[in-house]
């Protein structure tokens, strides 16, 4: 997008915001869709929604309950995807339509155009190719265009990295103080998107398991992945670092990541819905804890190469580094296994040291600390950076190569925890911001590091926030 217009469609969205703030609302009675749904005040940074009924009931919901802060987050997704790939907005849209659409299953259609329909009856300027980019704004960016360029040998730099999003671990038996299942992660990417991951969603589909999970208002599925489903499986991931691959003629991420949280009752079913159709996007290693069948998995989801380990005693940890040899030989731009300098293996040696200090005492508040954690063990010393488990690449001169510059904005934006016996009531902890306590101020970022100017009115304050207990409204 050119600068110019990239302005011009910043002003502009700004003064809609600002405009439909003062607008009024729909009475919420007076639609049929609207009456098993709602969303409470705000909580301690968080957005409770509760949606309920057909796809179509649901997206409408979803789109009516949540229309300024979808609003929002399209106006710095759009932002961002045109920064980073030096592409229109328009070439993202084109490729929601042409591409990923034809892909998408007809229920989860429906339920997209319900969320747009639910837009338009709040007045917000948005359609049905805005909603799917929004959904599909982490595999479009960097997997598709990556993809797109090489197709079509455009003239480039190279690949764009695959951003290093999120630390997780999941740990079961003679880890755990209880033997029972903890599962907990932590949110890493940019804060200008980061600020806006504030929804708990609270889902109850006319088919298949109920749902509770976090996300970005205007998301289908999680985007960073944390949730529970009423079958008793927790699932979070952390994305494969350096990884290259795309098939367009696959199933976006988003709807696998959505369907198998909706309908997966156990480890094989998840597996089985991730690998159907499996498009690469947005490539993690899942990590999940059945706790129907006391039992915790790794699955790490290449495009050619899957691996699914489980065990029932034992512990999984992710911080964006690639496990296969064969994997990181065939689907990544040369992973740097050996360089312990880099971001994803000073957390993965952290991960390490922190699973046989505290082996048969961990749990929630276990997890919480280690979310926290400051310890960086290239440098040995405790200072939060862009290799600390809690992300502080805006404090680190060194940036986290090759996905972020020096101070860039970015790193743990939010936090979950929880143990089988919450996840048997459906319930989790979360903490907006870093788990740490820092707080992170745009202003004053922008004033010392003016070369993130381009941000400006996007980027806003990620304060830190206490824990929250958050449980289905059952």
């Amino acid at each position: 997008m050119p600068r110019r217009s990239a302005l011009f469609f910043l002003l502009a969205a700004g003064a809609f915001l600002t405009s439909l703030s003062a607008a009024p609302a729909r009475d919420q009675q007076s639609d049929s869709r609207l009456t098993k749904a709602f969303r409470r005040p705000d909580s301690n940074g968080w957005i409770f929604v509760h949606l309920e009924g057909t796809p179509a009931e649901i997206g409408f919901q979803h789109g009516y309950l949540l229309a300024p802060e979808i609003a929002d987050a399209q106006k710095t997704i759009a932002l961002g995807l045109a920064h980073d790939s030096h592409k229109s907005y328009a070439f993202f849209r084109a490729a929601s339509e042409k591409i990923l659409w034809p892909r998408v299953e007809p229920e989860y259609r429906e339920e997209l155009k319900g969320i747009a329909e639910g837009l338009k009856a709040r007045g917000i300027p948005l359609d049905l190719w805005d909603v799917v980019t929004m959904n599909a704004w982490l595999e479009l960016s960097p997997y598709y265009t990556n993809w797109y360029d090489k197709q079509h040998k455009a003239a480039t730099s190279g690949p764009r990295p695959v951003p290093e999003h999120c630390s997780a671990f999941v740990a079961i038996g003679s880890y755990t103080r209880d033997g029972q299942a903890v599962i907990a992660h932590n949110n890493w990417t940019e804060y200008k998107e980061g600020s806006r991951w504030n929804i708990i969603f609270d889902i109850a589909p006319s088919e298949g398991y109920r749902i509770l999970m976090d996300g970005m208002p205007g998301l289908i599925h999680s985007g960073d992945d944390y949730g529970v489903n009423s079958a008793g499986l927790a699932v979070t991931e952390t994305t494969i670092g350096y990884f290259a691959g795309f098939d367009p003629h696959g199933i976006p991420e988003f709807v696998r990541a959505r369907k198998a949280m909706q309908y997966a009752a156990s480890i094989d079913d998840y597996a089985r819905i991730m690998k159907d159709g499996n498009n690469g996007g947005y490539a993690n290693t899942w990590l999940i804890a059945d706790t129907q069948h006391k039992e915790i998995a790794s699955l790490e989801l290449g495009l050619k190469h899957v691996t699914l380990q489980r065990t029932k005693d034992g512990y999984f940890v992710g911080s964006n580094f690639p496990a296969n040899p064969e994997l990181i030989r065939d689907e990544t731009d040369n992973f740097p296994v050996a360089n312990l300098s880099i971001s994803a293996n000073a957390r993965h040696v952290r991960w390490e040291q922190l699973m046989a200090e505290n082996k048969g005492k961990i749990d929630v508040a276990a997890a919480q600390k280690f979310l926290a954690d400051h310890y960086d063990t290239y440098s040995h010393q405790t200072a939060p950076s862009e290799r600390t488990l809690c992300g502080h690449i805006d404090l680190s001169a060194r940036g986290s190569a090759p996905w972020q510059p020096a101070w860039g904005p970015a790193g743990t934006v939010q936090n979950k925890a929880a143990d089988a016996s919450m996840l048997a009531q459906m319930s989790f902890t979360a903490a907006m911001g870093h788990a740490d306590g820092i707080d992170f101020k745009a202003a004053q970022h922008l004033k010392e590091h003016p070369e993130f100017d381009w941000e400006k009115g996007v980027l806003r304050d990620l304060d830190s926030r206490p824990w929250t207990t958050f449980r289905s409204a059952q």
